[in-house]
């Protein structure tokens, strides 16, 4: 029984384990070989080119749709004449892709009163941007922020904001930042004549706005004045009390009637002899 028998054929050799095939592992797979593009290419997002909806066909043609510039025509028939693909299908991967978020059509109105319809590509469905740029129309600017609040005036005198709006358009000569438009003037006027009104000289005020300035350039220097003349408003002077007439002086006078002296600043009637005093109760 235990004799070995040479003519009997060898045993199978075990199949190789799945984790140990030779095309598993570091040796198989995909194999990336890349040129860094400089010029005429496009960024696809992994969510796009690997969504789990879309069929092969749609994802092509949201990657063409995407690498279009802006203003190129995208309905069915112009993708039927570009790409090998009948319009039946084209336009059903159109609908795959307005289903998910990556296409979306709009009706405008047109200046000259007809309604188009034009259709928006979304590279990241449900991260619309605040404004999109779109041919033909200009990015909104965004609004100015308003200047801060500057002291009034109690006697807005003419004279007075004219002296103040001199003062302002002088800046520039201490520093060709200060260099004020015409609106930002006018706005800043009554805060330095609130200053003026209370007895704070032109060059003191003008060395208060233009002292210790950032070295850095100033972005928008209105606003800068602005703050100071609030912040460092001085107070009213204090409370004087108006000064009394000066006296007139009297000299010795004879009367014109009866020659008696007295003391009046003009010649004229004593007072025995006038008659337009009341009399005396």
């Amino acid at each position: 029984m235990d004799t070995e028998n040479p003519s009997a054929p060898s045993c199978a050799e075990p199949r190789v384990a799945a984790k140990k095939h030779p095309n598993r592992g570091s040796g198989g797979g995909l194999v990336h070989e890349n040129t860094r593009h400089t010029s005429r290419f496009v960024v696809i997002g992994n969510d796009l080119a690997q969504h789990p909806d879309l069929s092969g066909l749609a994802v092509g043609i949201g990657v063409h749709i995407q690498s279009l510039p802006a203003g190129a025509r995208v309905d069915i028939k112009t993708l039927a004449e570009r790409l090998k693909e009948g319009r039946t299908r084209i336009a059903a991967a159109l609908r795959e892709l307005e289903a998910v978020g990556y296409l979306r059509r709009e009706r405008v109105r047109l200046p000259d009163g007809r309604i188009i319809t034009r259709t928006v590509s979304c590279n990241r469905p449900g991260h619309r941007a605040p404004e999109a740029v779109r041919p033909g129309k200009e990015p909104k600017k965004p609004p100015r922020k308003a200047l801060p609040p500057v002291p009034r005036p109690a006697c807005p005198s003419p004279a007075l904001l004219q002296q103040a709006l001199d003062l302002l358009a002088r800046l520039r000569r201490h520093d060709s930042r200060l260099l004020l438009s015409a609106t930002d003037t006018e706005y800043l006027a009554p805060g330095v004549a609130a200053w003026l009104e209370r007895d704070v000289s032109p060059a003191a005020v003008a060395r208060t706005l233009t002292a210790d300035l950032p070295p850095e350039p100033l972005r928008r220097p209105a606003a800068l004045l602005a703050h100071r003349l609030a912040d460092r408003l001085p107070p009213p002077p204090p409370f004087r009390a108006p000064a009394a007439p000066p006296a007139v002086p009297t000299r010795m006078q004879n009367c014109d009637k009866c020659d008696r002296g007295f003391r009046a600043p003009a010649p004229g009637l004593c007072r025995d002899c006038r008659t337009d005093l009341p009399e005396e109760t």
